[in-house]
């Protein structure tokens, strides 16, 4: 099928460009004046960017959750703490 080799690119993308397609898929479906198989289809695509993004965001915690190990001990902080010593 096309839209399979369509989608493999999609693994490449950055998380900006995901949010961005993902932006246009809502803006196409908002308009309500595409044919219904092809709503269906848009939708497929915005579920599929939809994985994609919050697997990115899964990984980053991840990467984020490694660097803040400290004596191989975890220590998970906030994003919004601040700092006493500042």
């Amino acid at each position: 099928m096309a839209q399979d080799s369509a989608q493999e690119p999609r693994e490449n993308l950055s998380f900006e460009q995901i949010l961005s397609q993902l932006s246009q898929v809502v803006e196409r479906l908002e308009t309500g004046e595409i044919p219904l198989e092809q709503a269906l289809a848009t939708f497929e695509q915005g579920v599929a960017l939809s994985r994609l993004g919050a697997k990115r965001l899964d990984d980053a915690e991840r990467r984020i959750e490694v660097l803040l190990r400290e004596d191989q001990e975890l220590v998970l902080r906030p994003i919004t703490e601040e700092r006493d010593d500042e």
